[in-house]
Parts: C-alpha cells; sequence; structure tokens
C-alpha cells in the first residue's frame, strides 16, 4: 500500500510556511509515503517562483502542481524545464515549457502524476483535457498503475465528470482551484478516489486567501483594488488516499484538515 496526502492550493507566504513546517510531522504521524502539492498560489497569492519551488521540494514535496496562474511569475518559464518535479497543465498546447506529468520512483514503487485543467470558465482555454487524459494516462499505465490526477478546474461538473472519466485507470483524481474544499470524497466504482476540490492551504481568516476587506469592497462597487494575502492561522486541506501499489485501485480515501499557528 502507497499512501499518499494531496495538499490544496498554497496561497502566498503564509500557505507556504505552514506547509513548509508541517510536512515533516505530517510524515511521521500519518505514515505518508508521497506528498504532492498545488503550488500555483504560492508566490504572493500568484504563481510561483523557482525559489519556492525548491523550498517546497527540499521540504518533502515529491511533486509540484500548478494551474492558471503557473505563468505569473516570469522567471518560471524557463526555469521549468530544468525541475521536472514542478508541473505545468498538461494540455498546454506543444512546445509549452516543462511537462504535465512524471512518474517517480519510492520505497514503495512508483507514482505517476498527472496535471491538467479545466476549460470551463478558465482562462486561458487550452486543448481538450479529456482528449489529454486518455492520452497521458494510457502513456503513464506503462510505466505504473499508481497515478494520481490534479484537476485544476472551475466547476464541479467538469471535475466529476473528469473523475468518471478516468475510473478504474487512474487511482486518484483531486480537484484544485476554487480554494474551497468540498465534502463528497469516495472511491467511484473502478476503483478511482475522487474528491471535487481538495480546498486550500491558506490564512483561515480570508476570502480564499486574501484579505477580506478588499474583497468585499470589490463586490460593492466593481473598481479595482489590490488583493493582499491575508495573515493569521493558516488552514491545511487536502486529500489522503491509500492505494494498493500493485493494481492502483484506491483502497481508502479522506478529506485532510489541519490548523497551524505560525
Amino acid at each position: 500500500m502507497i499512501r499518499i496526502l494531496f495538499l490544496g492550493d498554497i496561497v502566498g507566504e503564509p500557505g507556504r510556511s505552514a506547509v513548509i513546517k508541517t510536512v515533516p510531522i505530517l510524515r511521521e504521524e500519518r505514515q505518508i509515503d508521497f506528498f504532492i502539492a498545488n503550488g500555483e498560489n504560492a508566490a504572493g497569492g500568484r504563481g510561483i517562483t523557482p525559489k519556492i519551488a525548491i523550498d517546497l521540494l527540499r521540504c518533502g514535496i515529491a511533486v509540484i502542481t500548478t494551474g492558471d496562474h503557473v505563468w505569473d511569475q516570469r522567471d518560471l518559464a524557463a526555469w521549468l524545464p530544468t525541475e521536472p518535479r514542478v508541473l505545468r497543465p498538461a494540455n498546454y498546447p506543444a512546445g509549452a515549457p516543462g511537462a504535465g506529468s512524471i512518474v517517480l520512483e519510492t520505497a514503495k514503487g512508483r507514482v505517476g502524476v498527472l496535471n491538467l485543467q479545466g476549460r470551463t470558465f478558465m482562462q486561458p482555454i487550452l486543448e481538450n483535457p479529456f482528449r489529454v487524459a486518455d492520452e497521458e494516462v494510457e502513456r503513464l499505465r506503462a510505466e505504473t498503475p499508481v497515478i494520481f490526477v490534479d484537476m485544476h478546474c472551475e466547476t464541479t461538473s467538469e471535475k466529476i465528470a473528469m473523475g468518471r472519466h478516468l475510473d478504474g485507470r487512474v487511482s486518484a483524481l483531486v480537484g484544485t482551484h476554487t480554494h474551497v474544499q468540498t465534502a463528497d470524497e469516495r472511491i467511484f466504482p473502478g476503483g478511482t478516489a475522487f474528491l471535487c476540490d481538495a480546498g486550500m492551504c491558506g490564512p483561515e481568516e480570508s476570502i480564499l486567501g486574501r484579505q477580506i476587506e478588499p474583497i468585499v469592497t470589490r463586490f460593492q462597487n466593481n473598481l479595482p483594488l489590490a488583493f493582499p494575502v491575508a495573515r493569521g492561522r493558516v488552514r491545511l486541506c487536502g486529500m489522503q488516499v491509500d492505494v494498493e501499489a500493485a493494481t492502483g485501485r484506491a483502497l481508502a480515501v479522506e478529506r485532510f484538515m489541519r490548523m497551524v499557528e505560525l
């Protein structure tokens, strides 16, 4: 059995500090074999820098996934091809820097990770993720039956549809992007663990990790404002899944949440 813990969208300095502080503890407490985290909001709430990515990898994150903010920090594009453990969505057109999937060796066998981005209410509109998923999963399954998918997407329907589409072909699929953890964790009939959204790793007293007042004001007057990352106690959210290494079938799934004082 391989135990995987996925951490939802890391928001700014509070989120990444809490993750770096807590991952080594979680490894021992929960006997985690493999950590994955979505890091696309780790740099001030928009994108990720090479330095931040390296800090997260050093703390024990095995693979960092991203999404629609992947290119927000200008120095990432040139660096991304040098670090295969940091993924961008696989359904970017051919020629985009970096890769959308990876297979890594662990003490208990190989683990594949696939990063996809949905298209409904998302910008930019990328290649069809369902077609790309078929191609990527077939290629990954030639190396390992243990495959974890981050579906970075706005709508619940598109996330659920992808989970159903890949049921029995991947070990787990979790949604990211909305920063709000859902309560629909389950294992589909084919053996794929699913959670519609992992939630975020960011300040609890916030709106999606940002300071409350500017967001409320923006909804009131529609005027452009800065949305600074909030401070204070951090809520770490994600999904833990136990996978049968020989078959890739999920054996157990649970939502993960922990409060962290910084």
